[in-house]
């Protein structure tokens, strides 16, 4: 059964300037379950997934708008199963939502509250949403007014190290759907390319950077997740959907690019949320 406490009627604004606490007791940035934006049961992810069980806390002063003791039925755009919930508005008009909590740690005075404070306690992980009885807090950020999920974590203050990213390997698929690896093969038909870089099953890098001969021609940003047409999207040239950033399990997009006859430079870089960068380079031969 599914108790809402108070209507989702709150105004969404701008999160420029805005900041939140952590929603738990702080963890290193290298230990999360699952970052923002990653492929998660055919979806793109729209929670930052902390791995380790904790009490729950308020990330900033707000107001009940919902506590879900279900998730039996979808709430539109959130995209996942939320399991036990906790929803908060807050005066920025963004919303948090506290995901996949023990039922049993919600209290009867949390319920019969309009308000919180900062950094009040709201429960314990549990697993009642996606996470495969994986016991820990799944945390949204929403601003509806921009029809969009906000990546919690440039709210967030920064602690420990940053999970490694990894390049893996660049492939490019051509028009006709067949599929270069650039480990090998770097002459190529001009035309327009998917290049797609390998799939890592936890990070996520903030930005991709894709540029042909030294200038940008694609930067993909997980910042946030945009609505379009039903969906969260990921932002780069167009809004690309899951089944254009995740083809399948093991590639990722990294842009899209035309290539012109002669002799070209294609550079990929990934670059993490403390700005710090990797970059590849291909001499290709186009012909």
């Amino acid at each position: 059964m599914k108790k809402i406490i108070l209507t989702l009627t709150c105004a969404f604004f701008s999160f420029c300037g805005f900041s939140f606490d952590w929603p738990q007791k702080e963890t290193n940035s290298d230990s999360f379950y699952s970052y923002f934006g990653q492929l998660r049961g055919g979806t793109i992810n729209s929670s930052l997934i902390f791995k380790d069980p904790s009490e729950v806390k308020a990330a900033d002063k707000g107001r009940i708008t919902a506590i879900i003791s279900d998730h039996s039925d979808d709430f539109g755009w959130f995209e996942s199963a939320l399991g036990n919930s906790v929803i908060i508005s807050h005066e920025d008009g963004l919303s948090t939502v506290y995901a996949n909590l023990d039922d049993s740690s919600i209290s009867k005075e949390i319920e019969e509250k309009q308000f919180v404070e900062s950094g009040e306690y709201l429960g314990t992980s549990g697993n009642t949403g996606w996470q495969e009885e994986q016991s820990c807090l799944e945390f949204k950020v929403f601003d509806s007014k921009n029809s969009s999920a906000v990546n919690p974590r440039i709210l967030m203050p920064r602690a420990g190290r940053e999970l490694p990213l990894a390049m893996g390997t660049i492939t490019l698929k051509d028009k006709n759907g067949v599929s270069h690896n650039l480990l090998n093969e770097r002459r190529l038909p001009a035309g327009k390319y998917y290049v797609y870089r390998t799939r890592q099953n936890v990070a996520v890098p903030y930005k991709i950077i894709t540029a042909v001969n030294g200038a940008t021609v694609e930067n993909i940003s997980y910042d946030v997740l945009k609505e379009s047409a039903g969906k969260l999207c990921v932002k780069g040239n167009e809004s690309y959907s899951v089944k254009e950033i995740y083809p399948d399990d093991t590639k990722q997009l990294a842009g899209i690019v035309q290539l012109n006859k002669g002799s070209c430079t294609l550079t990929i870089t990934i670059v993490n949320i403390l700005n710090s960068a990797s970059t590849i380079s291909y001499k290709l031969d186009i012909y």
